[in-house]
């Protein structure tokens, strides 16, 4: 898989749009929030102009002609060539085939957050699983939309996959929170000693005086 000489989603999109007929980038914006693919991918006009411009530029697309209608200015109508065809289903393939490494920013919270005392993790963990809970609740009534407007599932199929990782989040985070209220695990009870020892943000030496408060029988890991 080498480098892709444009890797933004939304010039995947205009490349989708462009496969099906010309468009001018108002027409293209406007095709994709009549889709709801904002949802999914990151629009607005600025960025839509930079990426149509970008597309040309390396022949994936290319002018076809420019229209006026009445008074308004001039718009230019832009078609995907055999290039672009190319390009579109050969991303299209990797993106559907190939797991890629995506750096959340939730992922690098958890692996930071014994900055944070446990009970303020559970805290917080708390707000985000209500978030959770009203993002999942507002989804299942933007999807009802759809269902009553008739939409087809294809059209609709990247909301239910947003759907599906919401829940799976909200398990996880309430998993989580169970965790640390019990503080079964003995890295639990050492982090939250660790705060009480600190000033702030646990320093190495808070950290190896709490380790070394657990009994023997409890420690299967060490600090270096």
């Amino acid at each position: 898989m080498g480098k892709r000489k444009v890797s933004n989603p939304l010039a995947l999109a205009v490349l989708a749009l462009l496969a099906e007929k010309p468009m001018h980038p108002y027409e293209m914006s406007s095709t994709l929030r009549e889709r709801a693919k904002e949802q999914s991918i990151k629009l607005n006009y600025g960025s839509l102009y930079s990426v149509v411009e970008s597309l040309v530029r390396h022949k994936l697309i290319d002018v076809q002609e420019t229209v006026r209608d009445g008074r308004r200015p001039e718009r230019t109508v832009y078609a995907i060539t055999d290039p672009g065809r190319i390009e579109l289903v050969d991303w299209m393939s990797e993106l559907l085939a190939v797991p890629v490494k995506e750096y959340l920013q939730f992922e690098a919270a958890l692996s930071l957050m014994a900055v944070l005392s446990p009970d303020v993790v559970v805290r917080l963990l708390e707000v985000r699983r209500m978030r959770l809970d009203a993002e999942i609740a507002a989804t299942e009534g933007v999807l009802a939309t759809m269902t009553e407007r008739g939409m087809p599932y294809l059209w609709t199929i990247e909301v239910d996959y947003t759907q599906a990782l919401r829940r799976a989040e909200r398990e996880f985070v309430h998993a989580t929170i169970e965790r640390l209220v019990k503080a079964e695990m003995p890295e639990i009870r050492a982090w939250r000693r660790a705060h009480e020892f600190a000033d702030g943000v646990p320093s190495e030496a808070d950290w190896g005086r709490a380790v070394r408060e657990l009994p023997e029988s409890d420690i299967n890991w060490r600090l270096e």
